[in-house]
């Protein structure tokens, strides 16, 4: 039986994005392959700084996976800060990888490109902590979305170094994406994320899921006029949900 890994930051209520996105996968998934998966609380402290917000996220984001279907029979689930050895390993590869190589990172660029004067090395360094996160178990494979592809290689280019370097220690893993929900769109179009606050939350009260729908844009077109699906937000969203047979409709 292949392993997977797979790993998400408790960054807020879990939303449509995070569902679509990995959730759901890291439920079906469970039946079929020997899985593991860590809520990644110290990524999250690159955007998260208040404690009780962390620690109020983490519970809330392992309480939606057992809501939704995961089953610790089945599936490792843990929190990354209870095993040192991320970090451990984190540091090792640190002194190992080349600053040039980290600067190709995406998120780094971004950062930069923005003006960056508060970002952090936590920041910079993220792909070195997730290539120990991966590697320490030794995966098959790694679910991820389009926009993650990128640490998955870097891993995959970490664990060469290190086994050429050291002797085969690493098993090189294989990144694993859904193309159909790859990104999921949020209330703006964009991304869905909550740095963009555009998100559906998964569980919320229905007040506050009618003012996130609501929140949805659309275009000028009149009502009764047809719109481009590819371009509709609504329909973008609908059809995550929506039967083969509705869609036709």
């Amino acid at each position: 039986m292949k392993r997977i890994l797979s790993g998400i930051q408790p960054s807020g209520n879990p939303h449509l994005g995070n569902y679509f996105g990995a959730m759901r996968q890291h439920v079906e998934m469970q039946k079929n392959f020997e899985c593991f998966l860590f809520i990644a609380d110290l990524h999250a402290l690159t955007t998260v700084k208040n404690a009780e917000e962390m620690r109020q996220n983490t519970y809330n984001l392992a309480v939606s996976y057992l809501a939704l279907g995961l089953d610790p029979d089945k599936t490792v689930f843990f929190k990354q800060s209870d095993l040192s050895e991320h970090a451990e390993l984190c540091w090792i590869f640190d002194c190992m990888v080349k600053m040039p190589f980290l600067e190709r990172a995406h998120a780094w660029k971004d950062a930069k490109e923005k003006g960056g004067k508060e970002t952090t090395v936590g920041l910079f360094n993220y792909p070195i902590l997730q290539a120990a996160d991966i590697l320490l178990y030794q995966p098959d494979i790694v679910p991820v979305g389009k926009d993650q592809k990128q640490h998955i290689e870097m891993s995959r280019d970490i664990a060469t170094t290190f086994n050429n370097t050291f002797g085969e220690t690493f098993k090189i893993p294989e990144a694993y994406i859904k193309e159909d929900t790859a990104v999921i769109p949020g209330t703006d179009g964009q991304k869905m994320s909550k740095s963009y606050g555009n998100t559906i939350d998964i569980f919320v009260d229905e007040k506050e899921l009618k003012k996130q729908v609501f929140n949805i844009v659309t275009d000028s077109t009149p009502l009764e006029k047809p719109k481009d699906p590819k371009k509709c937000n609504v329909f973008n969203l609908y059809k995550l949900f929506a039967s083969k047979e509705e869609l036709k409709d």
